[in-house]
């Protein structure tokens, strides 16, 4: 019997920016009948770019759902941003998403991110579908396009459709499966099986590549065509299915996005080919004792605390929010796949971040910023739910009891940070909540409060990320920003041993202040930060008053050296000292440290210690030599290179982070978009003096 289940079709719309997803989208809700005028991205109007930064920047930014009804199935699109920096939110898109439809440029051809994106595919070894688009465009070339596909992507990559006529005469497409032609006039589809004389000799050689290589993905198949029996195109399609779900096998199709042209043709094969959720690999879950779970069809044991989860509106339920946004009438929304189970409105399930109980008062429908209610949802399907307590990105909601969650994405650490600060102090507070909360949408974003350098730091992918994330925060939050670079966190400590002594002595009539000691200061190895002794002998400073000085002295290397850096680094062991019987007290001796220290300086001076990062750049091996003196240039130390596969080297080095806080932005141009960069803390190291 098929259920709802079957007849869901879950797509990712991926590609490079421009590629024209979007107006893809468009182009399918137009012909599915959702909306009766497809809308323009330059305009502003489209169903899944709805944010005021999108329609500024001419560009989808944030990860937009639309789902409708083709024929008896319904299509729950996903059409994530193509820009580099909002990578994240293709990522997520291919988490959730059963199948993926490549957009490829077909005047451009082949760009980074498809490239990107379809590594990050195959390691989900998700099926993906290729569809050439801008077929209507002057230079447009699906031949050329092929090629390049197939040079980069394998044998495996497979037309099942040609182009009728190219650029301003690009009319429709030949079915390489049927042999049929599909000609559009005026927005309407017409099937014939009299191919175009121009293409009718090409037409049958495709298609007799196209039969040879389906044949063989089924034994069977194969043996009745070497046997010169006729295939059907049921056959065929059998096994081209079959192909696609392996893995082996990734069709081409093209058509115009704009025109509307081909675009009812993909949603037909993308319904007939693709898979159901059902029909996918169940998801990994980790909990307590789920090594206990019965292989009923529902939860298959893989491990201790590991169990997959299969797709069966039958099983208990289990949802995965993979994603949350915030619209301006209804508050939150959270994006949320079934991946087991039936779900009805008002139902409680647990929040397995928090340990809460969520009750779904509400489940949507979801079709860009327009929601409509629905009493149920079942395993397979994504859907909208508002009115949550305390829901954020990556959370798994499950029944009462249950212990299962789901593993959530692992995204790139962001890799570029500005400062941010409220203008007015009555914002301050508003700016703490409106960040988080920003974070909690989109966990590639990280927020830290750096305490030496007293900065807020937003960091993200790359510049633009930040740029829309804070132009996000201030039109939803009304807060007025300042914005800065990111300081470097400098640090100071002391350039050899000294003996020093700290005097303080006040008199002002009654009890004065008395302290001295006597200290000496020498230098630690990297890290070892600050270490305070007692060599004291005979009481000249009371046991009670000793840790003043060192009280004091850490106060006094917080305030800085002499270029105003904190001090580090340092061993300070009191050897001597006086003290009165009644003007000695522990502020006295605090001063006397602090005095102590400032002598100390001022004998043997500082060095400034500047912060260095591990710095990873990942590029296609032409590029190495490249990166590497650019990195050289920036003071780096190469520390070696590896293999990173696909003709890609990843470059290893140490760079101070000074050097660096810009890097993103220039990495980016030099690789035209193909370096990926990763970058942690590692150490402290003397900075040279400047020439």
């Amino acid at each position: 019997m098929t259920t709802e289940t079957d007849l869901i079709r879950n797509i990712a719309l991926v590609g490079h920016q421009g590629n024209g997803k979007t107006t893809l989208a468009e182009a399918m809700l137009f012909r599915a009948g959702v909306v009766t005028r497809p809308g323009r991205v330059e305009s502003g109007n489209t169903v899944l770019d709805t944010q005021p930064e999108e329609h500024d920047r001419t560009q989808s930014l944030t990860l937009g759902l639309a789902s409708f009804s083709w024929g008896d199935y319904r299509i729950n699109l996903l059409d994530p941003p193509g820009y580099a920096d909002f990578v994240g939110d293709a990522t997520t898109a291919l988490r959730v998403a059963d199948v993926a439809v490549f957009v490829i440029d077909g005047v451009s051809g082949l760009q980074v991110n498809d490239e990107l994106l379809w590594q990050v595919a195959g390691e989900r070894s998700i099926p993906r579908i290729l569809f050439v688009n801008k077929m209507d465009k002057e230079r447009a070339s699906f031949d050329v396009v092929l090629a390049v596909i197939r040079d980069h992507f394998g044998s495996g990559v497979e037309p099942v459709d040609l182009p009728v006529g190219e650029a301003s005469a690009f009319t429709g497409v030949a079915d390489l499966l049927t042999e049929h032609v599909i000609l559009y006039d005026s927005g309407s589809a017409n099937t014939s099986d009299e191919l175009p004389a121009d293409i009718a000799d090409r037409e049958h050689e495709q298609h007799e590549h196209l039969v040879e290589d389906v044949v063989e993905i089924e034994d069977d198949l194969l043996s009745k065509y070497l046997d010169g029996e006729d295939i059907s195109v049921a056959e065929l399609e059998h096994a081209l299915r079959a192909g696609f779900a392996a893995g082996s096998l990734w069709p081409v199709l093209c058509g115009s996005a704009v025109d509307a042209i081909a675009v009812d043709r993909l949603l037909d094969f993308v319904c007939r080919i693709a898979p159901a959720p059902s029909e996918v690999p169940g998801i990994e879950v980790h909990g307590d004792g789920v090594a206990k779970v019965r292989g009923d069809g529902v939860a298959k044991v893989r491990g201790d605390g590991v169990a997959e989860v299969g797709c069966d509106p039958s099983g208990d339920p289990l949802a995965y929010v993979f994603k949350t946004q915030t619209d301006e009438y209804v508050g939150q929304v959270a994006l949320v796949k079934i991946l087991s189970g039936t779900v009805h409105a008002d139902d409680v399930l647990v929040n397995q971040r928090t340990g809460a109980k969520e009750r779904l008062h509400n489940l949507l429908r979801v079709l860009g910023s327009k929601h409509t209610a629905i009493d149920t949802a079942e395993a397979g399907d994504i859907v909208g739910a508002i009115k949550l307590t305390d829901v954020s990105t990556g959370d798994t909601l499950a029944p009462i009891g249950s212990s299962l969650t789901v593993p959530p994405i692992v995204h790139r650490r962001p890799v570029y940070g500005i400062a941010v600060a409220a203008e007015s102090a009555g914002d301050e507070d508003k700016l703490a909540t409106a960040l988080a909360e920003l974070v909690s949408d989109d966990p590639t974003l990280e927020v830290t409060r750096d305490s030496e350098t007293h900065q807020t730091v937003v960091r993200g992918a790359g510049d633009v990320h930040v740029q829309v994330a804070l132009t996000r925060l201030k039109r939803r939050y009304g807060i007025t920003l300042q914005t800065e670079p990111v300081k470097i966190a400098y640090r100071e400590t002391l350039l050899g041993t000294v003996e020093t002594e700290g005097r303080h002595k006040k008199q002002s009539g009654g009890h004065g202040q008395f302290g001295v000691a006597t200290v000496r200061f020498e230098p630690l190895p990297r890290d070892e930060g600050y270490e305070f002794v007692d060599e004291t002998r005979g009481g000249v400073i009371p046991k009670s008053l000793i840790p003043a000085v060192g009280k004091g002295i850490a106060e006094s290397m917080g305030r800085g050296g002499r270029h105003g850096f904190p001090l580090v680094d340092l061993r300070a062991t009191v050897l001597d000292g006086k003290h009165h019987s009644v003007d000695s007290d522990d502020f006295s001796f605090r001063m006397a440290g602090a005095l102590a220290l400032r002598a100390a300086i001022d004998k043997v001076g500082t060095l400034v210690l500047e912060p260095v990062d591990h710095v990873e750049v990942t590029v296609p091996s032409a590029l190495q030599g490249d990166v590497m003196a650019d990195l050289g240039r920036r003071r780096g130390q190469i520390e070696g290179t590896e293999p990173a596969g696909d003709g890609e080297v990843t470059v290893i080095a140490s760079v101070p982070t000074s050097e660096v806080t810009d890097y993103p932005v220039a990495l980016r141009s030099m690789t035209h978009g193909r370096g990926r960069l990763a970058l942690s803390f590692k150490c402290y190291q003397e900075r040279p003096e400047p020439r």
